[in-house]
């Protein structure tokens, strides 16, 4: 059983503050400064350029790749880290188009990413191949399954309302249309038990700035199935997926297994702390920590629909059916949510009346719940959040 209260020992949370904004950046773990201090002075420092060796820079998007494996259901040696998140949508959307040569709909939903959406349009752009995105209702996704389908690209769970997507099912009626799956796992690893293999996935990709807990700006990861991986030609050729980069060749060839999925290179010091970050999830049985989200989760909504009925509830009710946020639509949402965060309160907004709230049973515990069901009723209640300075929107929401 995974002690929730020494993990969240493990994190540095500022004072009086209810942090349920996880789902977006996670806080700082303690280990954190120290682990990244060691890469600037040890490695860095003392080691310059010979740290690509010495102290396993270039080994570390596979070694870290296997780590986030674990959380994921991946096959050991077929994750790896590297560039940002709509970096590696581009690339899985790619392979997983050359995989269906004779196909060209591509099938999203709405309540994707739109960043997601965006990769796809301007991939589907450069391409100049005839494809067709097409995006319906997060619940029609199904009924637009056939025979016409190349790629199914979705989140796993909704950024706007937390809705969950069934992965095995939906990848399993892929998969009898002829067709190949890729998945978002921005907002599912490190939230809930995730299984690759055993839904039979094609590729995921997945950032590693939100539960994982590796700062702003850290590394996304891909990962491919070990059978596409030999046929997977990465559409953006960079110098570390090259099967010999020190050769220098000037023509490219790509590199063995998930290797070939490298573009640029290694964000070092943002590996350094998701190797800090990683240590505590060493400690995390996801069935564990799933069950304690839905505690969490299902405690919230409960709270705050007997306290604001101002407030619409607009995630899936179902706990089976949503990931580890909470969504509750409010007109004012965003005066609203600056409101509860004055009020030390953190969650945040999405346009366009989304209050949204994320759950880590990393380092919330059913304490923190009760006490920010409290704070956002006084805002919501006495109206708080209708003051001027809460309407003044911020370039980040």
């Amino acid at each position: 059983m995974t002690d929730f209260a020494a993990t969240k020992a493990l994190f540095h949370l500022p004072e009086g503050m209810i942090y349920l904004d996880g789902n977006s950046l996670g806080p700082l773990p303690k280990a954190t400064a120290a682990r990244v201090e060691r890469a600037v002075t040890a490695e860095w420092g003392e080691k310059v350029i010979t740290g690509w060796n010495r102290a396993g820079w270039m080994a570390q998007p596979t070694v870290l790749g296997d780590r986030i494996g674990r959380l994921i259901g991946a096959e050991p040696g077929h994750v790896v880290l590297g560039d940002t998140l709509s970096i590696k949508v581009f690339q899985a959307l790619a392979a997983a188009i050359d995989l269906v040569p004779d196909r060209r709909v591509i099938l999203t939903d709405n309540g994707n990413f739109p960043s997601d959406i965006y990769m796809a349009e301007g991939l589907i752009k450069s391409l100049g191949r005839g494809h067709e995105l097409r995006i319906v209702n997060p619940e029609d996704v199904a009924d637009h399954i056939n025979d016409d389908l190349a790629v199914l690209m979705l989140t796993q769970v909704g950024y706007s309302d937390g809705r969950l997507h069934d992965m095995a099912d939906l990848t399993a009626k892929a998969h009898a249309a002829g067709a190949v799956t890729v998945w978002d796992l921005a907002h599912s690893a490190g939230a809930l038990a995730v299984d690759l293999q055993g839904c039979n996935a094609d590729f995921a990709v997945g950032c590693t700035y939100k539960y994982l807990n590796a700062g702003p700006g850290a590394p996304a990861f891909i990962y491919v199935a070990p059978r596409h991986i030999a046929n997977c030609q990465p559409a953006l050729s960079g110098w570390l997926g090259h099967a010999a980069p020190f050769a220098f060749d000037l023509d490219y060839r790509p590199g063995t297994g998930i290797e070939r999925m490298r573009v640029g290179t290694p964000p070092v010091l943002q590996m350094a702390a998701l190797d800090a970050a990683l240590d505590i999830w060493d400690q995390v049985d996801m069935t564990a920590l799933r069950r304690a989200s839905v505690a969490l989760t299902e405690q919230f909504i409960v709270g705050i629909e007997a306290t604001c009925p101002m407030l619409t509830l607009a995630s899936p009710r179902d706990p089976a059916k949503r990931g580890s946020q909470v969504c509750f639509a409010f007109e004012n949402g965003y005066a609203a949510m600056q409101a509860c965060i004055a009020q030390n309160v953190v969650g945040d907004f999405r346009a366009p009346d989304i209050m949204r709230f994320g759950f880590t049973p990393l380092f919330i515990d059913a304490g923190d719940v009760d006490r920010a069901i409290a704070v956002i009723s006084k805002v919501m209640n006495e109206r708080l959040w209708d003051d001027p300075a809460f309407k003044q929107v911020s370039r980040v929401t």
